[in-house]
């Protein structure tokens, strides 16, 4: 990537001249705002599994090849506490926020604040749908509210809590705001309250948070992604990936956990592995699935993302009851886009559609709530690529 300093610092980015065409007189300066793995260093004190939601070298070097192939200058700006004067000197046009925060209970709230107080367009959901969906004991409590199908829950902040008498056993306890399976191993399940009590513990000294118990849900277990956002999508780059509503579902991935690391249990071990490694789940994409439960989990993931205003791009996962009925786990709204192992590439490749449009459509759905010019409609749709396996998807990048 290549890396211009600019002298001086401004208050907000230079106004964007457009061409007759509708693009910009000149590529934008695109930011890659991000949390990289390897820049960060884990305390005594942190969990075990303390950074796992950060992002690798290559997927930034992946995202940044799909917008430097859309002719825009592009550069990355971690997000720590250099991200304000980073922002300031750079004055980018726009940023592709994949940034996940480094402390605070809303953390992945802090990069999209700082967009909004420098008036720079950035992607994905705004401030308080990121603050409010890291939380997932707040983000059940709204679902539950839109009458949205959610399994009961309680959230502790002692082990020594009384129990609320309407939940049953088995119960599953993970802490209440983190991502990618942290906090998640096979002793997340309980089955007596001795053991519900202990694990309320572990979590409460571990990750310094609530703990979140719900009632086990037994079922298959799906994820739901999409790009998109409500409104009529004739002025996109690519409408016809879009359907009335303004959204565009990937296929339903299901997570196969029975023969992983962790059986039954999509932990942290489990997704750390790339697909197809010893161990690893199963991802099956698209999920063998009657029509109905396709649609029902496609309707329930829209209606999820509204009540919580996501915007540009989310994924929603989910797990079947005991009664055979789908129940939202959490929602996503910065979901992982490294090009091989991230579940909603995966969904992407099983329908045929590149990383670099899944990129590049992520950027202009922002620009376009933003209001940055840009050449709308100018793409012709491609003839039906084929469907290809989570196998075919990683063979073909070795």
């Amino acid at each position: 990537m290549s890396v211009q300093e600019e002298a001086g610092e401004v208050d907000k980015p230079p106004s964007t001249k457009t061409a007759h065409n509708g693009r910009p007189a000149e590529p934008w300066r695109a930011a890659i705002l991000a949390n990289l793995m390897a820049d960060v260093a884990p305390g005594p004190d942190d969990p075990p599994d303390a950074g796992a939601e950060f992002d690798r070298r290559e997927t930034v070097d992946a995202i940044a090849e799909a917008l430097e192939a859309e002719g825009h200058w592009v550069t990355l700006l971690p997000a720590d506490h250099t991200l304000p004067e980073s922002l300031k000197r750079m004055r980018p046009h726009i940023c592709f926020n994949i940034a996940e925060g480094l402390t605070g209970d809303a953390r992945e709230a802090q990069a999209p604040a700082l967009c909004e107080l420098l008036g720079i367009p950035y992607t994905a959901s705004r401030v308080l749908a990121n603050a409010v969906s890291l939380d997932k004991t707040l983000t059940k409590r709204i679902w539950r509210d839109h009458g949205l199908p959610t399994a009961r829950f309680q959230e502790f902040h002692s082990s020594e809590e009384p129990l609320d008498p309407g939940l049953r056993f088995p119960l599953f306890v993970k802490p209440a705001r983190e991502g990618t399976g942290m906090g998640i191993d096979p002793d997340a399940m309980v089955e007596t309250e001795a053991e519900l009590r202990a694990r309320i513990g572990w979590v409460l000294r571990t990750y310094r948070q609530g703990a979140l118990v719900e009632e086990f849900l037994p079922g298959r277990e799906f994820t739901v992604g999409f790009i998109g956002n409500a409104g009529v999508p004739l002025r996109r780059r690519r409408p016809w990936l879009y359907d009335a509503d303004g959204y565009h579902f990937f296929p339903v991935l299901e997570i196969e956990s029975g023969t992983s690391v962790t059986p039954g249990i999509y932990s942290h071990h489990a997704k750390a592995l790339n697909p197809g490694e010893p161990g690893a789940p199963g991802y099956l994409c698209p999920a063998s699935i009657p029509a109905d439960l396709r649609s029902r989990l496609h309707e329930l993931t829209r209606r999820a993302a509204e009540a919580l205003d996501a915007c540009d791009v989310s994924r929603v996962d989910f797990r079947l009851g005991a009664d055979g009925e789908p129940y939202l786990l959490e929602i996503n709204t910065l979901p992982g886009l490294n090009p091989l192992v991230s579940d909603l590439c995966i969904m992407a490749a099983a329908e045929g559609t590149p990383y670099h449009v899944l990129i590049s459509e992520i950027l202009y759905l922002a620009a376009e709530r933003f209001a940055l010019p840009f050449k709308a409609g100018s793409l012709t749709r491609p003839r039906a690529r084929a469907r290809r396996s989570v196998a075919q998807v990683a063979q073909a990048s070795n």
